[in-house]
């Protein structure tokens, strides 16, 4: 079923909650508020955040109120909170989780099972840790390109993407920004990444907050091709059939991608800090884990789980014979701005 990606603006879905939690603060308080990007929540309740959200409460007695927005929105939300710290853990995906521990927003802590996590998913200073691995991808229409789908960058240039091809927008929504991040990887670096980013804004419909909000329309054929990332379109592929996943290739005609991982950390000046590192445990917990692809559909971060569901078998199909590279990630969270700036100063969005 198809997973949620923000359909409203951020500043909609935080009031909310945060409004119906009023007159229970109070450190002992038996809740936790997650901040956290799009992705991980299904609309008919089957997701992997409804399942783990319920079990969790069910074993500890601890409410979750669930705040939903995009990668970069919900760290914009906790800086602009610091005086008044509301959430207790946030989830988003590189580069925003960096961004959120070079801001000092979230507070040290090593959640239990975290040691099981590879290094390059987890922070060494102990701020962030990733719950949940997921990869980079576009998707296509696969009805309407069954013949030829694309298999490059350069084959979205072509004339018959004009008006059916949109990507997210950098430095707002993390797959968005992960469309610059791979550009600039596989055609040279940040000018050529720039001068294609330009001329394929002929083709491209225009700027979207929400990558959750294209596959839709991939599906229905309003688009043929969208950004996306592998667990949110695996996902969704039951009720959107017509989707497929790919990677774009560069001059070299290699697929790639890079991991992006959903990462959590604890909030500085939690309200709930006990609280919040029990469920920090809680999603490294193998049992857990393992639902990342069963229920998840994506890739388990504790490299000791070694999931055989049926998830996870079509998952390393689609991941087979993809090169997985390694960003940046000190000089993306250095440099970010002014590669955004520069992707708005080129495509004139």
């Amino acid at each position: 079923m198809p997973r949620t990606r923000s359909m409203l603006p951020l500043a909609a879905l935080l009031v909310l909650p945060l409004t119906a939690c009023g007159g229970t603060a109070g450190a002992e308080a038996k809740e936790i508020t997650v901040y956290s990007a799009d992705g991980l929540r299904a609309e008919d309740g089957s997701g992997f955040y409804d399942k783990v959200f319920k079990d969790f409460e069910k074993e500890t007695g601890i409410k979750v109120r669930y705040v939903e927005g995009g990668s970069g929105e919900v760290v914009q939300r906790l800086a602009r909170e610091k005086s008044n710290t509301k959430a207790d853990v946030v989830v988003t995906l590189p580069p925003f989780i960096q961004q959120a521990g070079g801001k000092d927003l979230l507070a040290a802590y090593r959640p239990q099972g975290s040691d099981k996590v590879a290094d390059g998913a987890k922070d060494p200073s102990g701020r962030w840790t990733a719950i949940a691995g997921n990869y980079f991808c576009f998707v296509y229409n696969t009805k309407e390109l069954h013949s030829a789908p694309p298999k490059t960058w350069k084959d979205l240039l072509d004339a018959r993407y004009k008006g059916k091809l949109q990507y997210s927008t950098p430095g707002v929504a993390g797959d968005g920004t992960a469309v610059l991040i791979k550009a600039m990887h596989d055609l040279g670096g940040k000018e050529p990444a720039l001068a294609y980013l330009k001329e394929l804004q002929k083709n491209n419909v225009g700027p979207s907050k929400s990558t959750g909000q294209l596959a839709p329309k991939v599906d229905k054929g309003e688009l043929l091709v969208a950004n996306g990332d592998v667990q949110m379109n695996f996902a969704n592929m039951k009720s959107m059939p017509n989707q497929g996943i790919f990677f774009p290739a560069g001059d070299d005609g290699k697929p790639s991608t890079f991991a992006l991982p959903y990462a959590a950390g604890l909030v500085e000046a939690a309200p709930h800090a006990e609280n919040a590192k029990k469920f920090l445990d809680y999603l490294l917990t193998e049992r857990v884990q393992r639902e990342v692809s069963a229920v998840g559909g994506g890739f388990a971060s504790r490299t000791d789980v070694k999931a055989t569901d049926a998830n996870a078998t079509a998952l390393a199909g689609i991941m087979r014979g993809v090169e997985v590279f390694q960003p940046d990630w000190a000089d993306l969270d250095k440099h970010l701005p002014s590669y955004v700036e520069g992707w708005k100063k080129a495509t004139g969005s």
